[in-house]
């Protein structure tokens, strides 16, 4: 890791608790495969886009996991547009870093990309923004009359048969505990058959364990584990991660619902309730497991194409 990045990754971790170097190093790597060449193209030809542009799209960053923002600063600047980013208080070292980064490999950017405190008395042709379900509301409040993209949480599901192998579970591991559960791709609900056996599944999640080291972490399972015993909550525990049975999707963190299914039909439906709130599904007969946090360039997220978004403002509709 170069000296620029490697010290931007340590000030990340004494800034937010969460961005610990292994969940900085990950999203580095996943960015690192979205920017190869062949990835690039494949991605872009997809599209109408313009060499250049004078409008400027406005993008306010989330800041749950490392860099989340850096698709959407990608997916702008592929555009030909010109860039204004807010970056999340969170997550402003990384940010920061990597449009440096940009910069330096592409002085023109110098040109194209503002990063700004606020979007007061700022004038841009569109918006794309991420947030919680309370900002959005906010961001739907000010920002609607601009065409935009706006963004709520999300989480992802699991779906388990009950045939799976360790090498799967461990995969499976991955999706759940990649960013200790806080990106909107983190497993947050498991649908098991009826009569599941949690203790293989449990087994097979051993290694996962470090996620106690981080005192974060720590902290929020210690504060569930509290207020669910205190209301005679039935759980399962394997010290570090609990499990409660649960209609809801959105776990809190240290935290996995669970909800038995007794037929395909039945799945279908729990599925289905809360369709808008999910990500990815993972499983079987779903997304593979361990591709939960790996998307590609080409995943959206809340699966809306923001490239179609922006090459629908610049070149076929014009702003």
């Amino acid at each position: 890791m170069g000296a620029q990045i490697q010290s931007s990754v340590e000030k990340a971790a004494l800034k937010n608790r969460w961005f610990v170097a292994r969940s900085s190093q990950k999203m580095l790597s996943e960015i690192a495969a979205w920017l190869q060449k062949d990835e690039l193209e494949s991605w872009l030809d997809q599209y109408e886009l313009a060499d250049s542009s004078t409008k400027t799209v406005a993008v306010i960053g989330a800041g749950n996991i490392p860099m989340v923002a850096f698709h959407d600063v990608l997916c702008v600047l592929a555009s030909g547009a010109n860039l204004a980013f807010k970056a999340s208080s969170e997550d402003e070292v990384l940010m920061k870093m990597l449009i440096d980064l940009l910069i330096e490999i592409e002085p023109k950017f110098a040109d194209k990309i503002a990063m700004v405190e606020n979007l007061r008395n700022l004038k841009f042709d569109a918006i794309i923004a991420t947030g919680s379900n309370n900002s959005s509301r906010y961001f739907e409040h000010y920002f609607s009359k601009y065409p935009h993209i706006i963004r709520k949480n999300r989480n992802g599901i699991a779906v388990l048969n009950g045939e799976e192998t360790k090498e799967e579970i461990e995969l499976l591991g991955e999706d759940i505990f990649s960013y200790y559960g806080l990106g909107c791709r983190s497993i947050s609900k498991l649908h098991v058959p009826k009569g599941y056996d949690f203790d293989k599944f449990y087994k097979h999640l051993f290694d996962f364990k470090w996620v106690m080291d981080n005192k974060a972490y720590y902290d929020n399972y210690e504060y569930n584990k509290t207020v669910y015993l205190l209301n005679n909550e039935k759980l399962l525990d394997n010290g570090f991660l609990l499990l409660k049975e649960d209609g809801g999707i959105s776990s809190p963190v240290g935290v996995m619902f669970w909800e038995p299914y007794d037929s395909a039909d039945d799945l279908k439906q729990k599925i289905k309730k809360y369709e808008a709130d999910t990500q990815c599904v993972i499983g079987s007969d779903y997304a593979s497991f361990g591709s939960g946090q790996e998307p590609s360039v080409n995943d959206y997220a809340d699966n809306v194409d923001a490239m179609t978004f922006l090459s629908n403002l610049l070149t076929a509709e014009g702003l």
